[in-house]
């Protein structure tokens, strides 16, 4: 089904690939953890960075540039003293949420095989972890 796909697309120069590149920032953890927790209401900054712990403060900032760049969140500055920040998904953010939910349900289901796979290839002699 992905070979349909992109042999649909041949002609799309390797150098310079816009699937390539939305796939790149889809993939970040952390753009996968925001989305994810935007999913029903807006959050406010500080709720953001307490529902997502391990983020720091600069990964978390950059990720909700990025997803607002991306036209997947809005940032709205509400009037109030002080000015309160929330983001929100926009449909294209929420027309992300299926396709990311049967990838995290796809990771679930297989998370104990690929545990065991790496163990096994990390005891394999002469295997060679790349990263």
């Amino acid at each position: 089904m992905v070979a349909d796909v992109a042999a649909d697309h041949d002609d799309i120069d390797d150098d310079f690939c816009p699937v390539r590149n939305i796939l790149d920032r889809l993939g970040s953890k952390w753009t996968t953890l925001v989305v994810s927790k935007l999913d029903g209401r807006p959050y406010r900054y500080g709720e953001l960075r307490r529902a997502i712990p391990d983020i720091s403060q600069r990964m978390l900032t950059q990720t909700l540039r990025e997803l607002q760049q991306d036209g997947l969140i809005t940032r709205t500055v509400l009037p109030t003293a002080p000015p309160t920040v929330e983001y929100e998904l926009t449909s294209t953010g929420r027309s992300l949420l299926l396709p990311l939910g049967q990838l995290i349900t796809w990771a679930l289901a297989n998370q104990d095989d690929i545990r065991a796979a790496r163990s096994q290839f990390g005891a394999t002699p002469g295997a060679v972890a790349t990263r």
